[in-house]
Parts: structure tokens; C-alpha cells; sequence
């Protein structure tokens, strides 16, 4: 399904100048059709299953609970 940048921008929630520059440099594939550049909303699975990724492990590490510190029973 291709969506134009406006509806990408939404998708991803960036700013649409984010998204327009990201598209003229290359680092969001789209095609042009003479009038408006179209985007594969397809390219960003794997965006996503990568932030998921993410999101849990920093889930993970804040739920650890700090290690007890060795310098506060030291009373030399």
C-alpha cells in the first residue's frame, strides 16, 4: 500500500519536514509520480518489530533492581 509523506509523517509520528528530507535523501524509499512522492507503508515493519525490541528490553532493565552498594558498610 503505498500512503503519500503527509500520511507517512503521520504514521511514524516525525514531523513532516522530517520525513520529506529523510525521502530526498534516500533513507525512506519512494517512488515519484510526477506530482507527489508515494511510499510503501510496507518498508517500516521491521522499524517497528525493532522499536517493540526495544521498548522491552529497556522495560527489562529498569525493572532490575540496583545492585546493593559495597561502600556503605565501609566505615574506615
Amino acid at each position: 500500500m503505498y500512503i503519500t509523506i503527509q500520511e507517512t509523517a503521520e504514521y511514524l509520528g516525525m514531523p513532516l519536514e522530517q520525513v520529506t528530507n529523510y525521502v530526498l535523501e534516500g533513507r525512506i524509499r519512494a517512488v515519484h509520480d510526477g506530482s507527489q512522492f508515494l511510499i510503501n507503508k510496507d518498508q517500516f515493519g521491521l522499524f517497528f518489530k525493532q522499536l517493540e525490541t526495544v521498548k522491552q528490553e529497556i522495560a527489562e532493565w529498569q525493572s532490575k533492581p540496583l545492585p546493593p552498594d559495597r561502600d556503605i558498610k565501609d566505615e574506615d
